[in-house]
């Protein structure tokens, strides 16, 4: 309603409803004019609540994580090495052996037979070299004497020397019938577990070259091998790792590793790197490399999958927040923060390794800047927020702590996974 047409109205009702009652008329007239007017302006909503934390300032060590499988350091396949019955197994299946310890125990008769015979022989030998040598010497008397010619002086030490090669001969019998009666006694040739027993008692062996029956097998099990197959960078990581730290190569360094098996938590075997292989597989971009881990209790067996760590880095002091507050956007990474005045601000930053849930910030960030960790939906860059200040929680320093030392929770590179297989 506009001011033309009010008064137009007032000056109707005045006419129509002269005196008094044209005063009420006017007062509700111009209450009709005011309630026309512009609506008041809407209030702005209060700024958002958002949850900030400090970064998390600690020295912290890389790990990285590779899947790789048990290997024994030694195997021996044990073989019959003479032919004949076995009498006996006095071994448990399964169980740990020592070198030396008998294992199987082949029917010995005839073996002591032979060698008493070849020894036999050897007697025989020395009493005909003894005869021979006599004569000889008798021999060489009458030589000089010119009592016998040379011919015969010669067809005695022949006799000799024929007596003594004999004599040789049979000795090396002797003693291959003896090395024959040693071998029934079948004996562990390296510490470590036993398998099960190929061949019973009362069952024919074969010895010798090509054809020996295989018995059982042994494998040791002090210290085990962790073998595992690193990216290429990995390795270089490494190579550059010990230089600066150790002053020298990557494979005389013994590098820290730790290792755990698909059952255990926190990486409970630690051991060290020495070897690695001499070439890096261009198929794949990855080399070879082998961890020893003591096992005194014999609790790792060959064959088994496990997971290995293995530093990266010396210890170094960097920034940490939490994983989830890192935003990206095409190649950049970013955090949002709170300024002291409480408007929101972004910063650029590079990202270094993952330990559990909390990232290491490397560049861009400042120890005493409020990072929000929870409500990042609600902001925009220079709008105000609300800050409620929480620590970083119990549990993911925990797990740093934890990480940092090279075993528990789980830790990987920014731009690649934390598992490689072999």
């Amino acid at each position: 309603m506009n001011l033309k047409m009010f008064r137009s109205q007032v000056r109707a009702a005045v006419m129509k409803s002269p005196g008094q009652g044209a005063i009420p008329l006017v007062m509700a007239l111009s209450l009709g004019l005011a309630g026309c007017g512009k609506p008041p302006a809407a209030q702005p909503p209060p700024p958002p609540i958002v949850t900030v934390s400090t970064p998390l300032d600690r020295e912290v060590t890389d790990w990285d994580e590779y899947t790789g499988h048990l290997v024994s350091p030694e195997t021996a396949n044990i073989n019959a090495r003479i032919s004949g019955i076995i009498e006996a197994a006095p071994f448990k299946e399964g169980a740990l052996v020592k070198k030396g310890d008998v294992l199987f125990i082949i029917d010995d008769r005839p073996f002591k037979a032979d060698l008493e015979n070849k020894q036999a022989n050897v007697v025989k030998d020395e009493a005909q070299v003894a005869l021979t040598k006599a004569q000889l010497s008798r021999s060489d008397d009458l030589l000089k004497k010119k009592t016998i010619s040379q011919q015969e002086y010669d067809s005695s030490k022949a006799g000799f020397d024929q007596a003594n090669a004999q004599l040789t001969a049979d000795k090396a019998a002797a003693d291959t019938s003896k090395l024959n009666l040693d071998w029934t006694r079948v004996t562990a040739p390296i510490s470590g577990r036993v398998s099960r027993m190929y061949i019973t008692v009362g069952n024919l062996v074969n010895g010798g070259a090509g054809q020996a029956t295989l018995l059982t097998t042994i494998v040791s099990v002090d210290p085990m091998y962790c073998y595992v197959s690193v990216p290429e960078r990995s390795f270089l990581k490494y190579e550059a790792y010990a230089r600066r730290t150790k002053g020298e190569n990557v494979r005389d360094a013994k590098i820290p590793c730790f290792m755990q098996l698909e059952n255990e938590k926190g990486f409970p075997h630690e051991g060290t790197i020495d070897f690695i292989d001499n070439s890096v597989d261009p198929g794949t971009g990855t080399i070879q490399l082998r961890g020893v881990i003591p096992n005194p209790k014999g609790e790792l067996t060959p064959g088994l999958f496990a997971q290995m760590r293995i530093t990266g880095s010396g210890p170094y002091k960097t920034l940490l927040v939490p994983d989830l507050a890192v935003g990206a956007e095409q190649n950049e990474r970013y955090l949002m923060v709170v300024e002291k005045d409480d408007t929101v601000a972004v910063r650029k930053v590079q990202l270094g390794e993952l330990f559990g849930s909390l990232r290491s910030i490397t560049e861009g960030l400042k120890p005493d800047e409020r990072v929000i960790v929870n409500g990042l939906q609600l902001v925009r860059p220079g709008g105000k927020v609300t800050p409620k200040s929480a620590p970083i929680s119990a549990e993911a320093i925990a797990a740093l702590d934890a990480s940092t030392s090279g075993i528990d929770t789980t830790h990987s590179s920014p731009d690649a996974p934390a598992k490689s297989e072999p």
